[in-house]
C-alpha cells in the first residue's frame, strides 16, 4: 500500500512529484534501507538512524523490522501500538538555473519516502530471527558472507540483551520523487547531462531521470518547486 484514501497528506508532495508505483517504492525502501526512525518522547520528536528491513508478516502485511540500543532513550516511546514515522532519504542533487532553456530559480532534485506505521516490540526467538535476516541481507553480496550462526550463541545472546527489537506494521507510505518533471524536455535532458558529471548522489538522480525518459514533461511551470 502506498496511500490509504481519506488520510491527510502528512508529507508535502506536489502532485507531479507523487510516486504511487508500489513496486518502485518498495524497491527504493530496500535500496535505501538506512532510515531515520522518529517517535515522540515527552512531547518532543526523537529520531535514530538505523537500518530497517522491509518484509511481510504471516498475515501478508508489509512491515519494517529493526532494533535500537537499549541505552537509547527513544526506547521509552516503544509501547505496543505506538505510531511512528520512518524517513528513508534517497539520492539528491542541486540543480542550477543555468541548466534550463530559460533561467528560473535554483532548486534541488531528490527522492525521499516517509513510512507511517504502528510499532510492536519483539523479543526472544522473534528478535533473534530478525537479527539473522538482517545479517544475511547485508552480507549476501560479499564474497564470504557471514551468517549469525558463525558469531556464536553466547555472543549473540549478550548482544541481544543490549538492544530493543521491534516491527512496524505499515499504515501508509508517501513518496516524493522530485526530478524536474516541471521542466521542458530540453531542460530536462540538460539537467541529466550536468548531473552525470557530479558526485555519486547526483549521478544516481541523473540515472533515475534517464530511466523515466521523455513523455513526462508538463507545460505547466511550478517555479522554485
Amino acid at each position: 500500500m502506498v496511500r490509504r484514501g481519506g488520510r491527510a497528506r502528512l508529507m508535502y508532495i506536489p502532485k507531479r512529484y507523487d510516486e504511487k508505483d508500489r513496486e518502485k517504492v518498495h524497491a527504493f525502501l530496500r535500496e535505501n534501507s538506512f532510515a531515520i526512525l522518529v517517535s515522540v518522547l515527552d512531547g518532543l520528536p526523537v529520531g535514530t538512524h538505523i537500518p530497517l528491513l522491509l518484509e511481510q508478516d504471516d498475515q501478508g502485511r508489509d512491515i519494517l523490522v529493526g532494533h535500537i540500543a537499549r541505552g537509547n532513550e527513544q526506547k521509552r516511546t516503544f509501547v505496543d501500538g505506538t505510531k511512528v514515522l520512518a524517513i528513508f532519504p534517497g539520492p539528491h542533487a542541486y540543480v542550477s538555473p543555468r541548466w534550463y532553456t530559460q533561467i528560473n530559480v535554483p532548486t534541488w532534485n531528490y527522492m525521499a519516502v516517509h513510512v507511517y506505521g504502528t510499532l510492536t516490540v519483539i523479543e526472544g526467538t522473534e528478535l533473534r530471527a530478525a537479527l539473522s535476516r538482517l545479517v544475511d541481507n547485508y552480507e549476501q553480496h560479499l564474497p564470504r558472507p557471514v551468517h549469525i550462526e558463525e558469531i556464536g550463541e553466547k555472543q549473540v545472546a549478550t548482544e541481544m540483551r543490549g538492544i530493543v527489537g521491534f516491527r512496524i506494521v505499515i499504515d501508509e507510505i508517501q513518496a516524493a520523487y522530485k526530478l524536474s518533471q516541471n521542466r521542458d524536455e530540453q531542460s530536462y535532458h540538460e539537467v541529466i547531462r550536468q548531473l552525470e558529471d557530479g558526485d555519486q548522489a547526483a549521478k544516481a538522480v541523473a540515472a533515475e531521470m534517464e530511466a523515466r525518459g521523455p513523455g513526462l514533461f508538463s507545460s505547466e511551470k511550478e517555479p522554485g518547486k
